[in-house]
């Protein structure tokens, strides 16, 4: 009884629950702007998401949300920001769709080939930003999220002219032959992609939790001046993290290719945000591998249930992405408002010790997620 107690406590005093109950006051007080019914949306947006109708959408969008989560904390985790998230899905994804149509293998051996060539040339992709950042002192930030737009152009021109369909209106490939694709669960959208990607954050998790290079990481995101000084190639570690980091978006695009419509088509994989919904996701849980999965799925269940609100209530789906900014805003100023006290009891510390402190600050307050 005492251990629930004290975890509901630390619960409580999370900045996580905190941003996350600001956020649907703020909700509530929009839906009440417009003359809507809280409860009612709310209900809505619940049982649009986690209900029999629901649920296998909610599970599909989870896939690529929680794909695209894992494969920014994996970097965010060592202190490294990848916005080249989108560039790298498109990469793995006409990879896929290369592969599948022209791989002369059986269908299940193809469909294999595809995966493992979407997640090289994502890993590959996402390694030349960090080539950038350490050859030529390209800052991270910067090289990930330029090199977004000539993968997207490159896809662009690939799939409105050499590998277009013949005799389609849309910018899209052929479909891929019988058999190349990813098992289904039934009838439903739900596939072996949400397995694939649960794999991946069992993986993260036990990297994380159970081995030197987890510690490391953590280490380097904590306090980079210190994991330098105990003997942590800064340089390696960033191209081995955003190789991974790119092979999962490059596994994501793969998924989404290798699923219904079983093709690729121009603008579909970036479209719906999920970068930057997985993005959000990631600093909401501080990249740590559980939050990560727990955020993504809550984030995919706003995505899905903002369309069954705007059924039932015609509030417009847009306010589910503003309850997500809503949450990294508070998150953030909570964040802030909590860090204030500890600089000014540091205050005469000397700078190193200053930054210790923020660095055990920072671990405490992740270990609160």
């Amino acid at each position: 009884m005492a251990n629930t107690r004290l975890l509901v406590g630390r619960v409580l005093r999370s900045p996580v629950f905190f941003s996350v109950a600001a956020a649907v006051a703020v909700g509530a007080l929009f839906l009440v702007g417009t003359g809507a019914d809280p409860v009612t949306a709310y209900g809505a947006v619940f049982t649009g998401s986690l209900g029999s109708d629901g649920i296998g959408s909610t599970l599909t969008t989870g896939t690529s949300v929680l794909g695209m989560a894992l494969a920014l904390a994996i970097p965010l985790r060592a202190g490294l920001v990848n916005l080249g998230g989108d560039g790298q899905l498109v990469v793995g994804g006409i990879s896929a769709a290369v592969v599948g149509l022209y791989a002369p293998l059986p269908p299940a051996l193809t469909t294999l080939l595809a995966l493992l060539a979407a997640m090289a040339a994502g890993a590959l992709y996402a390694a030349l930003a960090a080539v950038c950042d350490i050859r030529f002192g390209v800052p991270l930030l910067v090289s990930s999220l330029l090199l977004s737009y000539p993968a997207s152009s490159l896809a662009s021109y690939l799939v409105r002219y050499p590998l277009k369909e013949p005799g389609s209106s849309l910018p899209q490939t052929r479909r891929l032959p019988e058999g190349v694709e990813l098992p289904a669960f039934g009838a439903s959208t739900v596939t072996a992609g949400l397995v694939l990607v649960a794999l991946a954050a069992v993986a993260y998790h036990v990297v994380d939790t159970r081995t030197a290079v987890g510690y490391e990481m953590r280490m380097t995101g904590l306090n980079p001046r210190f994991s330098a000084a105990a003997g942590v190639a800064r340089g390696p570690q960033t191209l081995r993290l955003m190789a991974v980091s790119g092979a999962m978006a490059g596994l994501v695009g793969a998924v989404g290719v290798l699923s219904f419509p079983f093709r690729f088509l121009d603008g579909a994989l970036t479209a719906p945000g999920y970068t930057w919904t997985g993005l959000t996701a990631a600093l909401l849980a501080a990249a740590a591998p559980l939050g990560t999965v727990l955020a993504s799925f809550f984030f995919a269940a706003l995505q899905v249930g903002g369309l069954a609100m705007e059924r039932t209530t015609e509030v417009p789906r847009e306010l589910a992405q503003v309850l997500q900014a809503v949450v990294i805003v508070f998150l953030a100023a909570r964040l802030r408002i909590t860090w204030r006290p500890g600089k000014r009891r540091d205050a005469t510390a000397p700078s190193g010790a200053d930054r210790g402190a923020a660095g055990r600050f920072t671990t405490e307050k992740a270990e609160a997620l």
